[in-house]
């Protein structure tokens, strides 16, 4: 129904089209920005939590030097070369113990060159078991050169040295979404940097070697350095930003990860897939991981001992959330942007679809004008461009059709004239008409009169029949046009088409301008019979032969044919 359709102006579908186009075109900017502003983000703190691993590393490697030198600094001491070559070995523990204290040291052994113990500074008794298995020891003995590196103790090994340090190696582990736990739970293992020296004579022969190091199990201290380090003093909700935690194999064992408690995660385990990336193929993960309870931006590296197995991994991270937090604020700020300059764009295609399209409404007004018959309005304005050679061709389209509305108005009054005047010829012609009929008449009474009598001899009886006739003639003709002027109402009866032919000939028959013309009568006899007005079909047949008159000036034949 026409009523109930929606009429889409040219209007509405050019302000749908530019905003569909403004809404896709900042829709795709606005998740093309976002995205890359979220994977440059997150990727540049990516990079810069594996630039704060390589610097643990260093961190971490520089603690193991540093008790290396120390080592290689008491090794010197000739002191303790004259002590091992006479094995004394109360002197050998007064130097142990003075190392072990100045240093702090979780233990320091002195070897002959064969690698069996002779003193320890915390416990001098226990003397005389072989250490050659120790990879530090046997590079030693082998290059004569210091060692250091990181390695795994049991416990029996640490309780040797002393059983406080086996009991800080004993860490319960502690169930942690995701991790995957092995079936014991508790782990006797300890985690050691530690680094052997050589202990030389004068000459440079191997008098034994002094060993030590650093329990890592529950120390917290060189975790806490490499944090202050690395990381800046901030928290977040109460937890650390940045943390470190150092693994033996993929267990906790020393770290500033906190559970929810507020205890370190000491004893909850690795996830599974950086256990396999880094433990398992030994690699390097660099990637967001769930951390005991929260993601953060991690980086993993395998902690390898002096034969080159992966004991452990060295761990360092940031809580991801702060980031996240940032990276929300600022893809919100674009967004609010992008919005508010979507706000702008759309109300600028408003006001400049309004001021493009003026000319169209100017055009539409005076059309609806011009319907309504005020031809002298125009559009009035021709901007620039298409728009305004539309409107001057409107105009000339405007003022072309108020010139041949003058000239039909100007036609149709002279037609009106030409009616009138017709009209007046009619009424004069039926006054006239009237004032011959009423002699015709007495003419004809009297002739017949005279007709009746008996005493007419043949010749005159033969002229008054010719009267008779011509009268009767002339009297017909004056009917005739009596009946074709008087204005009658319409009225509809059965009409026979040859017969209304016929009159109309005989209306035309005595007029000058068909002197030349030969009318040629054609007429089907037996027409069916029609129903019509006769005066109406005369003027139209009327029409049609003067029509065909004025057409053959020179003469002609007018054929009148009827066929069924």
């Amino acid at each position: 129904r026409p009523g109930s359709r929606i009429t889409m102006t040219i209007r509405v579908k050019l302000t749908m089209m530019f905003i569909a186009v403004i809404l896709v075109a900042n829709s795709i900017l606005s998740l093309v920005t976002v995205h890359y502003v979220s994977r440059v983000w997150l990727h540049e703190v990516q990079n810069n939590v594996r630039l704060d691993l390589n610097s643990a590393r260093v961190i971490y490697d520089h603690h193991i030097e540093r008790s290396a030198h120390f080592l290689l600094a008491v090794a010197l001491d000739q002191s303790l070369a004259e002590a091992l070559e006479k094995k004394d070995c109360d002197e050998l523990g007064r130097i142990l113990r003075r190392v072990y204290s100045s240093w702090e040291m979780d233990f320091v052994v002195v070897l002959d060159a064969s690698g069996v113990v002779i003193c320890r500074a915390r416990a001098p008794e226990r003397t005389g078991d072989m250490l050659v298995d120790n990879p530090l020891i046997a590079q030693v003995m082998e290059t004569q050169q210091a060692a250091t590196g990181t390695i795994v103790l049991t416990d029996e090994q640490l309780a040797v040295e002393d059983g406080e340090l086996a009991a800080r190696a004993r860490i319960e582990l502690i169930a942690s979404t995701p991790a995957e736990l092995v079936p014991d739970s508790v782990s006797t293992y300890g985690l050691v940097a530690a680094a052997a020296v050589p202990i030389t004579d004068h000459q440079g022969h191997l008098l034994g070697i002094l060993y030590g190091g650093d329990l890592l199990n529950g120390r917290y201290d060189v975790v806490d350095a490499i944090q202050s380090m690395v990381f800046p003093p901030q928290s977040h909700q109460g937890q650390e930003k940045g943390t470190i935690t150092i693994f033996l194999d993929d267990t906790r064992i020393s770290t500033n990860v906190t559970l929810p408690s507020g205890q370190r995660a000491v004893g909850t385990r690795m996830s599974e897939p950086v256990r396999d990336a880094v433990l398992e193929r030994g690699e390097l993960w660099a990637a967001p991981a769930f951390v005991v309870n929260d993601w953060y931006i991690s980086a993993y590296e395998p902690i390898r001992d002096p034969r080159g197995r992966t004991i452990g991994a060295l761990y360092v991270g940031l809580l991801q959330e702060p980031f996240l937090h940032k990276r929300n604020i600022i893809a919100g700020s674009f967004l609010a942007f992008m919005g508010l300059a979507t706000l702008v764009s759309l109300s600028l295609i408003f006001l400049v679809t309004k001021l493009v399209l003026r000319p169209i409404d100017r055009i539409i007004a005076m059309s609806r004008k011009m319907s309504g018959g005020d031809f002298s309005v125009r559009v009035g304005m021709h901007p620039p461009g298409e728009m305004g050679q539309l409107c001057q061709a409107i105009d000339s389209m405007a003022d072309a059709v108020a010139q041949r509305e003058e000239r039909l108005t100007q036609a149709a009054r002279q037609q009106i004239g030409r009616s009138e005047k017709l009209a007046s010829i009619g009424r004069l012609a039926a006054g006239i008409a009237h004032e011959i009929n009423n002699p015709l008449t007495g003419v004809l009474t009297f002739a017949h009169l005279l007709h009746g009598k008996a005493n007419m001899d043949a010749q005159d009886r033969e002229d008054l029949e010719l009267i008779i006739n011509e009268t009767s003639r002339v009297a017909e003709i004056v009917s005739g046009l009596l009946d074709f002027a008087r204005e009658k109402p319409v009225k509809k009866e059965p009409l026979d088409v040859n017969d209304a032919i016929r009159r109309t000939i005989r209306l035309i028959g005595g007029q000058k301008q068909f002197q030349e013309i030969l009318i040629s009568e054609e007429l089907c006899e037996g027409l069916p019979v029609v129903r019509g007005d006769m005066n109406q079909f005369q003027q139209v047949l009327l029409n049609l032969f003067l029509n065909a008159c004025e057409a053959m000036p020179n003469g002609g034949t007018l054929t009148l044919r009827t066929t069924q």
